[in-house]
């Protein structure tokens, strides 16, 4: 690339200095218009004497100095430059792709013979002569770096599998850490100066279960690297035995939803303890308290209503609307008191999800207060949730709903028909 770079740099240099070419032309020009004509007054007197080789002489002399001549011999110049330049690159081309061709074979090679040789390393009974083939292979950082690839893809599909071998597994931690010190290079690959890099590292200690740098992994979480951060959370959350989700406690940036279901994923994968989520509900991190009640919503865990009580006053409306959603998904009951106070000071979704989350929960105590959002709303979204809310209170419901169709105080036809039409609903 680097060639390609400075080839394209000398053709837009001889660009540029075309207009240069054709000025100092035409100033030659100009200097030979003042020469010519004394040469004609001379050429004039010998005309008689020699008159057929002065007409050459002439001719060739005013084609040479003329401005077009000297733009066709730039030209020229620099068409044969670009020729040159395209055959070097081409024949540059042909032996990068050569060496690239090689250098595929060779890792597939070497993927295959080190397979071959881990699967004889983890079922042979003479573990140490093919341990000694593995080190003789893998002595170039290449080879190594392909060797910790088939030693991490094999344990990751030792992990997938239904019935893990965990001897087997322990075997090739063993081969990883203490026969080949494979686990030193991961170490050095959390100093790099590139992010991709540090992340490789991430990823090899953590499917190797090494636990030696957590603390240099922890500093990542207050990257702004996206990525980087990431892959430092689902690092921890294996690596960090005692405290899983303790990287919880250390975000400074937003925690993206697209990061919550990485992590929502591993739990399910690696079946990690669940912790009491509440205790993040208080934390300064607005994105990672939204986080702690959807895993107490995932989860069902009750015992936290009082924590998502505080949330339902948070001064912030989109935790107050994940609480919100919390309390109907897992009929959270003792916030109905709650849920009535908070409801005429919040904005339109809020209010729509407090009726929707009542709605989940259906209870005659809140009979009067889902007729007044009913009568008092204009909005007809509003209206038809209420309605529904009230309609699955059973008997009781229907039987209030009639009796508002009837009333001429308003007209509520419309709505509760809508509501009551069981072909809808």
């Amino acid at each position: 690339m680097i060639l390609i770079r400075k080839i394209g740099y000398i053709i837009i240099i001889l660009l540029f200095c075309l207009p240069n070419i054709q000025n100092v032309a035409a100033a030659a020009q100009q200097q030979e218009d003042t020469t010519e004509t004394a040469v004609e007054q001379v050429h004039d007197e010998q005309q008689t004497e020699d008159e057929p080789s002065s007409f050459i002489a002439r001719s060739w002399s005013l084609f040479e100095h003329n401005q077009y001549f000297q733009t066709i011999k730039a030209l020229l110049v620099i068409s044969i430059w670009c020729v040159i330049v395209m055959v070097i690159l081409l024949i540059w081309i042909l032996i990068n792709r050569n060496r690239m061709m090689s250098r595929e074979v060779e890792t597939q090679r070497l993927m295959e013979e080190f397979e071959g040789l881990l699967f004889d390393y983890l079922t042979s009974e003479r573990s140490e002569s093919v341990y000694k083939k593995i080190a003789r292979t893998a002595l170039s950082d290449s080879n190594r770096e392909i060797l910790i690839n088939q030693i991490r893809e094999l344990s990751k599909s030792m992990t997938m599998s239904a019935g893990v071998n965990e001897k087997a597994r322990e075997q090739l931690r063993y081969l990883y850490t203490h026969h080949l010190h494979l686990d030193q290079d991961s170490m050095r690959k959390l100093y790099s100066s590139k992010w991709h890099i540090q992340v490789k590292g991430f990823r090899e200690l953590a499917f190797m279960d090494i636990t030696d740098a957590n603390n240099k992994i922890q500093q990542a979480l207050k990257s702004r690297n996206d990525i980087l951060r990431m892959e430092a959370q689902l690092a921890l959350l294996r690596l960090n035995k005692d405290d899983p989700f303790g990287f919880l406690d250390h975000l400074v940036h937003p925690f993206s939803l697209w990061e919550q279901l990485n992590v929502y994923e591993l739990i399910a994968i690696h079946n990690l303890p669940i912790p009491q989520f509440s205790r993040w509900t208080t934390s300064q991190n607005k994105t990672v308290v939204i986080f702690s009640l959807r895993m107490i919503q995932v989860f069902k865990q009750k015992q936290a209503v009082n924590h998502v009580i505080d949330c339902l006053e948070h001064e912030d409306k989109d935790v107050r609307h994940a609480a919100i959603t919390v309390c109907g998904e897992i009929q959270l009951r003792e916030t109905f008191a709650h849920l009535k106070h908070i409801y005429k000071n919040e904005d339109y979704e809020n209010c729509l999800a407090i009726v929707q989350a009542l709605g989940k929960m259906p209870d005659e105590s809140m009979l009067g207060f889902l007729k007044l959002v009913l009568d008092k709303e204009d909005d007809v979204v509003l209206q038809i949730e209420s309605a529904k809310a009230i309609s699955r209170m059973g008997e009781v419901g229907i039987a209030a709903l009639v009796k508002l169709m009837k009333s001429e105080y308003k007209n509520y036809q419309i709505i509760i028909r809508h509501v009551l039409d069981k072909r809808i609903f």
